[in-house]
């Protein structure tokens, strides 16, 4: 029978008209879907399962103990290391750097080289001057 087509491509709708049902098996793609998803679930447990076996063997074995390794426990690693707590190393270096800008102290005792304070310093230039190159005469 010939269908009537509308202006807008459409077919006209009919009480006759139907799907063909020779052309799909939907029962056989539902039990296709149903064998995929019991297939999935039964490689989910089996992965599963061998994941607690291995667990399970790497519990038993007692750990290795190497002879080096226990020795160094205490060992501490070269330079640089990592810091621990940054706001208290900082607070030690200022504390220091604060310590040589305000103390006395030598800085080669052979040679005869001392440290004065920063504030002691700062008056001797005013007082003294600042050391100037002579002149060149041209």
């Amino acid at each position: 029978m010939a269908e009537v087509h509308l202006p807008g491509g459409e077919a006209a709708a009919s009480p006759q008209s139907h799907h063909e049902e020779r052309d799909v098996n939907i029962r056989a793609i539902l039990a296709f879907g149903a064998g995929l998803i019991a297939v999935a679930i039964v490689i989910h447990v089996l992965v599963w399962l061998l994941f607690m076996y291995f667990n399970a063997r790497e519990a038993a074995q007692p750990p290795a103990e190497y002879p080096l390794a226990t020795e160094q426990k205490r060992r501490l690693p070269p330079e640089p290391r990592l810091q621990t707590n940054p706001r208290e190393d900082l607070r030690e270096l200022r504390a220091g750097e604060d310590e040589l800008l305000t103390t006395y102290g030598w800085v080669d005792r052979n040679v005869g080289v001392v440290r004065i304070p920063i504030d002691e310093a700062m008056k001797l230039v005013i007082q003294r001057g600042l050391p100037a190159r002579p002149e060149v005469k041209k």
